[in-house]
């Protein structure tokens, strides 16, 4: 999920250990590990030697095991420390993440079933994959395909980010005057582990642990919502106390924030949202978890039960009103104020409970981004590129050790730069992966756009997001500081992201009509109508894809 920044110093004095509370987070962590082994094992097919079974889990996962892996997948660790956290700093504007997540699901109601559909005949693994198929264009599909991988990397380190969020509350991390290998070393075991079952068990292993990550957090987040407000005198109380501490002047002279948006932040705080929504199915990790499932009804079921964790998400933001409240020291680090909320509120061995929570969080995401990463660099830049007769063994070896590859960048990322880099490149991977929606959505309803346009307006998306991201500036930071600018011809503050796409399609749909009148070559488009409402059971799409028929049309 995308975040907003946040304005605040990321360094952090290590505390005290606690014992009980580390002991119960080892313990689901080891847990967890075991599960993630095991699941190599999970409904393996007897040919399991290809991406359709270690990057897409056999695309054979039903409603429920499909509605946890997407929301594990989308509802990050990052997302349960950066958006209470968002509130903690800023107030009502951290609360953009509650309506996004409700706009984003009528949105791929409408198309995902179309592009499962679509790649299941096909055998395509990304959305590169559909893009070259669609477009006949290797250019634009490459274009489509570095986009995922630029706006993924940083999105994993963030849940390293997240993971190293809680070792510092359980005084096993983070300090900065602590030696390299007490500070790092709790992080190194759970980057090793997450990278050895996501190696051995590819997409099963976070499907499987998904069900324990999401039954953690909604049992903390209910229980955080009773239980911490009762201690602190009630939503009254907290209400209150967030409301005078968010209007104290800041740094900049202005209130810290505001308990509602006031009339100025309404077009940046729409923007952002609807932004955000058309963004977040643009992810290959979203794309990934949805081509994984058996059929296209789970898709409809899933966008029609996946609001739940929109409810979920809504009560987890008011944990940053109660952090303001309970007077949470966050060390000069907001993204501390949950983890050390609830190591203050809670009983230890219950805080433990919620710090594995946060901790299985990471892992879920970080695998599937990894494996989606991994899947995107092995059909689009290796097949396409490199070896264009690699087999399906040749395939899923590159795409493993690829998966490791890209884990060990992120935590290279979070080892060695100041975490607002990564904080940034975050937000810019918001901005960048919208730019791919053209193609994308636009191809599974119509191919009346050129791919040479579409590549075009890709390009000029790309360089004004980065270049307005670039120009924006915050207490703490020079460039980067946030992902609002003025929007040209309006004069209001909006999302960057949403007016590079707005350029991106203007540009796209101009130079379509001036190719088409240069009848400028278009490219073989390889599927046909009936490919985009395909399920199981119709001619050429069964349940369990062959291997060999992997990257090219089934039933052909």
């Amino acid at each position: 999920m995308t975040t907003t920044p946040l304005t605040t110093t990321l360094a952090a004095a290590p505390q005290g250990v606690n014992g009980v509370a580390l002991a119960v987070f080892v313990f689901f962590f080891l847990a967890v590990t075991v599960m993630g082994f095991l699941a190599a094992r999970w409904r393996k097919a007897e040919q399991s030697a290809n991406l359709d079974e270690w990057g897409l889990g056999g695309r054979s996962f039903g409603t429920w095991v499909t509605w946890f892996l997407l929301g594990g997948d989308l509802y990050t660790a990052y997302t349960f420390v950066a958006v209470p956290a968002a509130i903690y700093t800023a107030g009502a504007a951290g609360f953009f993440a509650v309506p996004y997540t409700i706009l984003v699901y009528p949105l791929i109601f409408t198309f995902l079933p179309r592009l499962w559909s679509v790649s299941h005949r096909h055998g395509y693994v990304t959305t590169s994959d559909f893009v070259r198929g669609r477009f006949g264009s290797k250019g634009l599909s490459l274009a489509v395909a570095l986009t995922g991988l630029l706006a993924t990397m940083p999105y994993i380190a963030l849940q390293l980010v997240g993971i190293q969020a809680v070792l510092d509350v359980l005084g096993v991390g983070g300090g900065a005057d602590a030696n390299w290998f007490v500070k790092d070393l709790p992080l190194l075991i759970a980057f090793a582990v997450l990278a050895a079952y996501t190696y051995s068990s590819g997409l099963r292993a976070p499907a499987l642990i998904a069900f324990v990550k999401d039954g953690l957090i909604y049992l903390v987040i209910v229980v955080a919502i009773i239980y911490i407000p009762i201690k602190l005198g009630g939503f009254g109380e907290i209400f209150h106390a967030a409301k005078d501490t968010l209007a104290v002047h800041g740094p900049t002279g202005k209130p810290r924030g505001e308990l509602a948006s006031g009339p100025n932040a309404q077009w940046a705080y729409a923007t952002l949202a609807l932004g955000s929504a058309l963004a977040l199915f643009m992810y290959p990790h979203s794309i990934t978890a949805t081509l994984s499932s058996r059929s296209r009804n789970v898709i409809r079921r899933n966008t029609t039960i996946l609001p739940l964790y929109s409810l979920m998400l809504g009560l987890l933001a008011l944990l940053g009103f109660m952090a303001i409240k309970a007077g949470t020291d966050t060390r000069g680090n907001a993204q501390l104020a949950i983890p050390q909320l609830f190591e203050d509120m809670f009983p230890s061995w219950f805080a433990g409970v919620a710090f594995a929570a946060i901790g299985i969080g990471a892992l879920v995401p970080a695998a599937i981004m990894s494996i989606a990463a991994a899947n995107l660099f092995t059909r689009n830049v290796y097949k396409d590129f490199l070896k264009p007769d690699a087999t399906p063994e040749q395939e899923h070896k590159v795409a493993k050790l690829v998966s490791l590859l890209v884990k060990v960048g992120a935590l290279a990322f979070v080892l060695t730069m100041d975490k607002t880099v990564a904080i940034n490149f975050q937000l810019l991977g918001g901005i960048w992966i919208l730019q791919t929606m053209p193609a994308l959505v636009g191809g599974l309803f119509t191919r009346w756009f050129h791919r040479w346009a579409l590549l075009a307006g890709w390009a000029v998306g790309m360089v004004y997001g980065t270049l307005a991201a670039y120009g924006v500036a915050s207490p703490t930071q020079k460039h980067f500081g946030g992902s609002n600018a003025q929007i040209p011809g309006i004069g209001e503050i909006g999302y960057i992201g949403l007016t590079a796409f707005v350029l991106n399609v203007v540009v796209t749909v101009v130079l379509t009509f001036v190719l088409k009148a240069l009848k400028a070559p278009e490219g073989t488009d390889e599927t046909s109508p009936g490919d985009y409402t395909a399920d199981v059971g119709d001619a050429g799409v069964t349940a369990d894809l062959p291997p060999a028929t992997a990257g090219a049309p089934a039933g052909h």
